[in-house]
């Protein structure tokens, strides 16, 4: 059986470019974790998700976004093709990963972890939608988690709360 995680420094991911990436790069950084997709109707919210980013980033707040394609094949693109979409017409500039399941027998451990530490409507860990998002402090905890609908302006508030408080 897999040791429990802790935190979500503890993990690894691929990111858009094919590289692993240990989330340990990332301890002391309040970060934002979302499952994106380009053919959604919540798509507009990566303007959004930039903006927190331009915001916050110099002092301490990385957004890491995972594309999925589990919700209505609305990510249907290779990693590319997923790049150039988010830089071309959103201005991304924050940490894009590789496509994964955040649902099912498959989904990735990181996304596994965030649904345990952070269930949803009535305690139910599935993501319902893509632009789900987890808000996870300093320490790599998961704090809060968010429904697709929850427009990213909507987190300022709470970002600035994280970033307020030393890690440790």
């Amino acid at each position: 059986m897999p040791r429990t995680q802790g935190s979500v420094h503890d993990f690894e991911a691929v990111d858009i470019q094919g590289r692993q990436r240990p989330l340990s790069e990332f301890a002391g950084q309040v970060l934002l974790i979302v499952n994106v997709a380009s053919q959604c109707g919540f798509t507009r919210q990566y303007a959004g998700l930039q903006d927190l980013y331009r915001r916050f980033h110099d002092r301490g707040f990385e957004i890491l976004a995972f594309p999925c394609n589990q919700f209505g094949n609305q990510e249907p693109g290779d990693a590319a093709q997923i790049g150039e979409f988010c830089s071309t017409r959103f201005g991304v500039n924050f940490p894009l990963f590789a496509k994964i399941d955040v649902n099912g027998d498959g989904a990735h451990p990181l996304f596994r972890h965030l649904k345990a530490a952070a269930p949803g409507l009535l305690g139910l860990r599935a993501i319902k939608w893509n632009f789900t998002k987890f808000l996870v402090d300093r320490d790599g905890r998961v704090i809060r988690r968010y429904a697709p609908n929850t427009p990213p302006e909507h987190l300022a508030g709470d970002i600035e709360r994280l970033l307020q408080t030393p890690s440790g």
